[in-house]
């Protein structure tokens, strides 16, 4: 099911500005409904982003979702940021990280439905938690995972058996609730590449253009 259609502007990674279009959408999820905004580029490629969490005030209209959403749109990627049970106009209610891995899997889906073939798996802080205990039911499902500032200090994150699940980490250099050198530990540990943002804390307040910048760069050096 479809509604509102949002024109959006981005800065493009030539330094241009585009138009992009972002649609509410929403979809079945087992018994529940899932809400979200998505953007259909060209090409098989997408991103499914997930937000912070539900009971402090995290859903899919976060600046932080909104600057990975930026990065990959630029990057020409069809783009899903959507609300996890109990956010927004997603139904249901908050379960401690066990339904929303359904959430990410009918998020998957519907982009799938889409003519998506290759998904990015992007979560930011609790949606970053979730990721991980996606993975560690099913690592091999997605194109590429990026985690934004795992919250180790609030949740427990289990590397085992992640090895290369996780392509790149970010968090910044004085974030509240993410110990820099246990999340070095545990990147070095799944070899994954870890970016540190000087001067950052958990919530990237004006600093939201340097990580959509940060993750652009990533993006094309990937794609490269």
């Amino acid at each position: 099911m479809q509604g509102t259609v949002l024109n959006r502007s981005l800065l493009t990674h030539d330094g241009t500005t585009a138009m992009f279009k972002e649609e509410k959408v929403y979809w079945k999820n087992g018994n529940l409904t899932g809400e979200g905004l998505w953007s259909r580029n060209a090409g098989s490629d997408g991103v499914v982003i997930c937000h912070p969490h539900p009971l402090m005030g995290g859903s899919m209209d976060n600046n932080v979702v909104e600057a990975i959403r930026d990065a990959f749109s630029s990057c020409g990627y069809s783009t899903l940021r959507f609300n996890f049970r109990g956010a927004g106009g997603s139904t249901g209610r908050y379960d401690e990280g066990r339904g929303e891995k359904q959430d990410i899997l009918s998020a998957c889906a519907f982009i799938k439905n889409q003519g998506v073939e290759k998904i990015v798996l992007a979560g930011y802080s609790f949606g970053a938690w979730v990721c991980c205990r996606l993975l560690k039911d099913q690592p091999s499902d997605f194109a590429s995972v990026i985690l934004i500032s795992p919250p180790q200090k609030y949740f427990a994150f289990d590397w085992t058996g992640l090895d290369h699940a996780v392509a790149l980490m970010v968090c910044g250099d004085s974030d509240q609730f993410c110990d820099v050198d246990e999340l070095r530990t545990g990147a070095d540990k799944i070899h994954a590449r870890l970016a540190i943002l000087e001067a950052t804390d958990h919530f990237y307040a004006g600093k939201e253009e340097r990580l959509t910048q940060y993750l652009n760069q990533y993006i094309h050096e990937k794609k490269a």
